[in-house]
């Protein structure tokens, strides 16, 4: 399916792939950072897993085709422009685009009943927490992400039950969640889990299998128990 941004000069264009299983107890919205996509293995994987536990799974880019091309063309320059954001660091615009799709989810027909959480990484995560001060958004993984780009005073706001998984090879981001964690105050349930030797992008063999039962694992049971204690009828 394909999503409308609206831009003041022109009509830019991002696409999302939604999977609804048969009774779903909520849908997760995919949050991806800079050098992921909807389409790579890691997420698929991922969105898979909670398929298979009745979740359904929105995964999309937060930047459009030609948004990503500027990146990589600036990216290529020999010579560094002064002043110049890259698309994928600029969260005002991602977290956006995460809310936009946000509220499509929210109004759209197939999915406006359903328990809306998310899926974030790498600065995606940062306009995930972001998002999730605006919106009810009822259990958060981030994984690999990049939440140091988060002020402090929107940390301090975050209620949904939170884990971040990270690998034991990323020194800084287990330094950074763990910051992160200390200041997501009035967020009661918040976990770090370290997978041991595995990386950025958990390319090490069996570190996305794991690191996808945790998401599998801590989004079901929070679905499940947001569920129970608000007497939903599903």
């Amino acid at each position: 399916m394909r999503f409308p941004i609206a831009d003041s000069n022109s009509n830019i264009y991002i696409e999302g792939n939604l999977v609804i299983p048969e009774n779903p107890i909520g849908i997760v919205v995919f949050a991806h950072g800079s050098g992921s996509t909807k389409n790579s293995k890691r997420n698929r994987m991922v969105s898979e897993g909670l398929n298979k536990n009745s979740i359904a799974t929105l995964l999309f880019d937060l930047l459009s085709d030609q948004e990503q091309n500027f990146d990589t063309q600036v990216e290529k320059m020999s010579v560094k422009v002064p002043g110049i954001i890259l698309n994928k660091f600029n969260i005002l615009l991602l977290t956006k685009r995460l809310s936009m799709v946000t509220e499509w989810v929210r109004n759209n027909p197939r999915t406006q009943k359903l328990l809306v959480g998310y899926f974030a990484s790498s600065t995606g995560a940062a306009a995930a927490l972001i998002s999730a001060c605006k919106y009810n958004i009822v259990s958060i993984v981030i994984r690999s992400g990049r939440t140091d780009f988060v002020k402090n005073q929107i940390l301090d706001q975050i209620v949904s039950p939170c884990l971040f998984v990270v690998g034991s090879k990323e020194k800084s981001l287990v330094k950074i969640s763990n910051e992160t964690i200390r200041k997501m105050k009035n967020s009661k349930d918040k976990k770090l889990c370290i997978i041991k030797g595995a990386s950025h992008l958990f390319e090490e063999e069996g570190s996305i299998l794991e690191a996808a039962k945790l998401a599998t694992d801590w989004l079901t049971s929070n679905f499940s128990l947001h569920i129970k204690s608000n007497g939903i009828d599903r």
